[in-house]
């Protein structure tokens, strides 16, 4: 019997370690730190990690998933993540982590201004980490776009 508690209390506590993981993911986002984000990825070039960006192409391996964070950083005046929607599953070594990221952000601001226009995005997110000896790190992250309805395609689907 207690064997079968300390494998739900080992599992509860590599369930926990994702999520943080995860969240240090999000918030070294917000902050634009760009050598945080660098230590949550798997480390080593020989190793393949992957990034979809919404509208981006496939980015492989660790230097080109890097600079597209640096290029998005570097772009981005504001950004604040509110995941909702999150769960995890794990087997083994590997933790897949989905959730929808609701994003504001705003880029540059004008002349005059002290924040760039903000913009609301919804993503579907999927992180893939594995276990390491130095905890949890993102294998593979992939946003979607969520497209939403006008207001124009309800109208044209409601019967009159």
């Amino acid at each position: 019997m207690n064997e079968s508690r300390d494998e739900h209390a080992d599992a509860a506590a590599d369930i926990e370690a994702v999520e943080l993981a995860n969240t240090a993911f999000y918030e070294a986002m917000e902050r634009g730190d760009l050598d945080e984000l660098t230590g949550l990825w798997l480390p080593g070039e020989d190793l393949t990690v992957s990034c979809v960006h919404p509208g981006w192409p496939v980015l492989t391996g660790r230097g080109e998933v890097l600079r597209s964070y640096a290029l998005i950083m570097a772009n981005t005046e504001y950004i604040q993540f509110f995941l909702t929607d999150v769960g995890v599953s794990m087997t083994g070594d590997t933790a897949l982590v989905t959730c929808t990221e609701n994003i504001l952000s705003g880029g540059p601001a004008e002349e005059g201004s002290s924040l760039g226009p903000l913009v609301g995005q919804l993503v579907v997110a999927t992180n893939v980490f594995r276990r390491t000896p130095d905890g949890w790190k993102l294998w593979s992250h992939h946003g979607s776009p969520v497209l939403a309805e006008t207001d124009e395609e309800e109208d044209e689907e409601s019967p009159s």
